[in-house]
């Protein structure tokens, strides 16, 4: 049996990028899995009750990133602790492998080690990106203070699954810099994606009905929506017809001026929509009323929003550098070196003026063979029985 640790996933309901790839590799194990989580208020590692399991499941999104823990479930593990009934909950036995597919904080960091002595098999890590060493300034800052800590604790395991080659190559990078000598082995296992099937072109519309582009994805710094919705007023004052939607959390520290940016737009009359955290299913159907989107963002770990796009036969203009130029070079995305303003309004206006390029990568993104996450879960539970313990 594989432990799966969900500490965070479990207790929110957000649906940005590292919450996708904890449900989904939940989803992918089922049976096969215990997930778990530490209950800070018990103090023990435990399976997950129902309440947690049902925020898994919950497919509406939420508006809060953070973890939360319900009044009714604070008080209950302290009184079970006061009580001494803390061992009855606590994980119990020995299991194979742990999965940690979470950006773990300080608490969870903390309590690995007592863990780790339940576990007679592989520890395995998920990294998903080294952004906060690259582009600290466009990072919150106690994401940026934690992370030297982090990729030091990330040596405790038997192995790193980074989410792309870019990844891969940042960690071992960092590693070597700072002297490590023995460091777990780090393979690159690529993410996987929902079995969508390919939309053909949206219909053609009514006179007067704006082709839509749409960008999901978080409003903070690196994700570059500044620039995006420069180039859009660009194009708008140049003439150019389109709706902007945009879909994501707003992060308190680094997204505000794009969201203050957003508004003005909005109040100036241009055909803006920003919709915040969204649903399952209000992002499948934004996807299948798009023209196509536009991912703007200065650096990911892997760009789930890019590969989802294309996969539902979507067009993509992006970013052709780093882990998102692995994704582009499959076809299917308009993809550029620059993503100042300049350059995206370039890459948008020619989408929108030239429908036999539009529809030429359409039907390239359509042709595509994405790996799912099935495919991404059977490579990630063989590569780690092929890892001894360190």
């Amino acid at each position: 049996m594989l432990l799966l640790d969900l500490s965070h996933t479990s207790h929110t309901r957000a649906r940005t990028g590292i919450q996708r790839v904890a449900r989904a590799v939940q989803r992918e194990l089922g049976s096969t899995a215990q997930a778990i989580a530490h209950d800070p208020f018990l103090q023990v590692w435990r399976a997950l009750e129902p309440w947690e399991q049902a925020n898994l499941a919950d497919s509406r999104g939420g508006t809060k990133r953070g973890a939360q823990w319900p009044f009714s479930a604070r008080w209950r593990g302290r009184l079970r602790r006061a009580f001494g009934l803390a061992g009855a909950q606590a994980l119990a036995g020995e299991f194979d492998a742990l999965i940690e597919p979470e950006l773990f904080g300080p608490a969870v960091a903390r309590e690995l080690p007592r863990l780790f002595a339940q576990v007679r098999g592989p520890r395995v890590a998920i990294f998903h990106d080294s952004i906060p060493l690259k582009f600290p300034e466009l990072t919150p800052a106690a994401t940026v203070a934690r992370y030297p800590a982090y990729l030091q604790e990330l040596l405790a395991f038997d192995g790193i699954a980074a989410n792309s080659e870019d990844s891969r190559q940042a960690l071992t990078g960092y590693w070597r810099w700072l002297g490590v000598t023995n460091p777990p082995p780090v393979a690159a296992i690529t993410l996987g994606v929902a079995p969508f099937a390919p939309q053909p072109p949206p219909p053609t519309k009514p006179a007067g009905d704006l082709p839509i582009v749409l960008s999901v994805g978080t409003l903070e710094a690196r994700k570059n929506h500044l620039a995006l919705l420069e180039a859009c007023e660009r194009l708008w004052t140049a003439g150019k017809t389109f709706h902007l939607r945009i879909i994501g959390h707003v992060n308190a520290e680094t997204g505000r001026a794009a969201a203050r940016r957003i508004a003005l737009l909005r109040s100036a009359g241009r055909p803006i929509r920003f919709d915040g955290p969204a649903s399952d299913e209000e992002v499948a159907q934004a996807y299948r009323e798009c023209a196509f989107t536009v991912y703007p963002s200065i650096a990911e770990g892997f760009g789930l929003p890019v590969i989802e796009s294309l996969a539902r036969g979507k067009p993509c203009v992006c970013s052709g550098r780093g882990a998102l130029g692995e994704i582009s070079r499959g076809g299917g995305c308009a993809a550029i070196d620059s993503l100042d303003p300049e350059s995206l309004g370039v890459a948008i206006g020619r989408l929108l003026d030239q429908p036999a390029e539009l529809s030429a990568l359409a039907e390239i993104a359509r042709a595509r063979t994405f790996r799912t996450w099935a495919d991404y879960t059977a490579d990630l539970t063989a590569w780690i029985r092929s890892l001894p313990r360190r």
